[in-house]
């Protein structure tokens, strides 16, 4: 397998992560995605949001905003609750989470530790020019809460009968103690997440059912299932609102880690925050003639860390010619480039004309690239280590024999001649196959 350090190189060289405030010396644990790091990051949450909302008849979407009343996260626990226990060295100054040490020593110099003191994780912040009690709020930790809060405005606005779930995208803050392995692990993140709303007594079965089609739905999209696993929490690792949680974990160059957790999150949230608010959030099923509040089972992942493992998946190295090929071999639906033209001969007008005109035709139907800055040879290997999935060549056969043009595939290396009129049906096609 790849080794992190190269991922991340490859990252900044090709325009996918960057250092975020590099000029500055950066921040810690802060990362900003390039060009093509945009388009990645687009079509996992497109990718995402095409299997959990748009091909179910039982989901629906919503965006909350990221500041909400301040009352959410005390009666969501994570007030109380959303703390690490965290120790100081005494000598290098360095903090750490007391989980994360195996001793009563710093694990960089040997110095003695502080106290164990608890660290609430939320950024705190103040709306309004004053800052003072009343005007304090929170940077949302997770996006959650507020699905929560507009269970009963959702579900009367999209007449849906439980069971349904509400799927949301956005951005999430953790003022983490540890951070590290690149995107992994960051105090700013962007979440997907369901909350699914089932009838109590039959939530163990959806939380099954959810646990399979996630751990499906990394497969279908490229990660070999080798890499892939289900891990189970034990009872003494369950959060304060589950009844069971299950990871989906993915075999990284430092070991398996999380990308996405399955919980069965029970009726804990919608029943504190009906006690807070006062606001009745129970269900009224109209076929049973009953009222309860449902139980909720939660798929959510970060996009950052499915798709660090989607580039280390897809990241292969070979010997073609005698020469190394790196080649993402990212699912095409993924792909941040779907083609890229390229003229023969950058300084023949009728070759570059023709090749314009192409990929301008080409763009309105998908990602493409108009592509001249080196020999075909360079160009076809820059761009399989971005994963483009078709490299078309125009030459000199096209405007003087036949209006033929060579595309060949990423993966296969496989060259064929296609009537210039065909090319952009051809590859819809292809890329119309799920």
């Amino acid at each position: 397998m790849v080794d992190l350090e190269t991922i991340a190189s490859l990252c900044k060289r090709r325009g996918f992560v960057f250092q975020n405030s590099e000029i500055y010396g950066g921040i810690g644990s802060t990362w900003d995605f390039g060009p093509l790091g945009v388009e990645l990051k687009r079509n996992i949450k497109e990718a995402w949001w095409r299997e959990v909302v748009h091909r179910r008849d039982d989901m629906v979407g919503q965006d909350s905003a990221i500041l909400m009343h301040p009352e959410v996260w005390v009666a969501s626990g994570h007030v109380a609750n959303f703390n690490d226990p965290l120790v100081d060295c005494k000598e290098c100054k360095k903090r750490f989470k007391a989980d994360d040490l195996s001793g009563d020593r710093c694990p960089e110099c040997g110095g003695e530790l502080t106290e164990v003191r608890q660290f609430n994780t939320m950024f705190k912040t103040y709306v309004g020019p004053v800052e003072e009690e009343a005007a304090i709020a929170w940077l949302r930790p997770e996006t959650a809460q507020g699905i929560f809060v507009n269970f009963r405005t959702v579900q009367m606005a999209s007449r849906k009968k439980v069971p349904f779930g509400i799927a949301q995208i956005g951005k999430s803050f953790r003022n983490e103690i540890t951070t590290g392995n690149f995107i992994f692990r960051t105090r700013e993140f962007e979440q997907m997440e369901i909350e699914f709303f089932v009838k109590p007594g039959t939530d163990e079965e959806w939380h099954e059912r959810w646990i399979y089609d996630r751990l499906e739905w990394y497969k279908k999209y490229g990660i070999k299932p080798e890499n892939l696993r289900l891990r189970a929490h034990d009872k003494n690792e369950l959060a304060h609102y589950s009844k069971g949680t299950t990871d989906i974990e993915y075999n990284f160059p430092w070991g398996w880690g999380e990308i996405e957790g399955i919980a069965n999150r029970t009726d804990y949230d919608l029943k504190a925050h009906q006690t807070q608010s006062g606001k009745d959030l129970s269900y009224f099923d109209d076929q049973t003639q009953e009222s309860y509040i449902p139980y909720v089972i939660e798929p959510s992942a970060g996009v950052e860390r499915p798709l660090l493992a989607f580039l280390i998946d897809a990241y292969t190295e070979e010997e073609v010619r005698g020469e190394k090929r790196v080649t993402l071999r990212l699912h095409k639906a993924l792909a941040p480039i779907k083609a890229a033209v390229m003229p023969l001969k950058r300084n023949e007008p009728r070759i570059v004309e023709t090749a314009h005109k192409l990929a301008d035709d080409l763009r309105k139907s998908f990602v493409c690239q108009y592509d001249d800055t080196g020999s075909i040879g360079k160009l076809y290997r820059r761009q399989d280590e971005v994963g483009t999935l078709w490299c078309i060549t125009v030459d000199f056969q096209t405007i003087e024999q036949d209006n033929t043009v060579t595309i060949r595939d990423r993966d296969t290396m496989e060259q064929i001649r296609v009537p210039i009129e065909g090319v952009k049906q051809m590859l819809l096609d292809q890329l119309a196959v799920d």
